[in-house]
């Protein structure tokens, strides 16, 4: 089998993505969690355990 050896550039760029994708992927479940409790409303805080 050949193996495809990436420059450092390529490397550099993967990374790049890799980081951008990662805040993304936070961002958005951090949203999600923020919609829910504005949905859901603030009471959900006082309820008992």
């Amino acid at each position: 089998m050949e193996k495809v050896e990436l420059t450092e550039q390529q490397k550099k760029a993967r990374r790049s993505r890799s980081v951008a994708l990662g805040i993304a992927l936070a961002v958005l479940a951090v949203l999600f969690y923020v919609v829910t409790i504005i949905k859901i409303g603030p009471g959900i805080f006082d309820r008992a355990m």
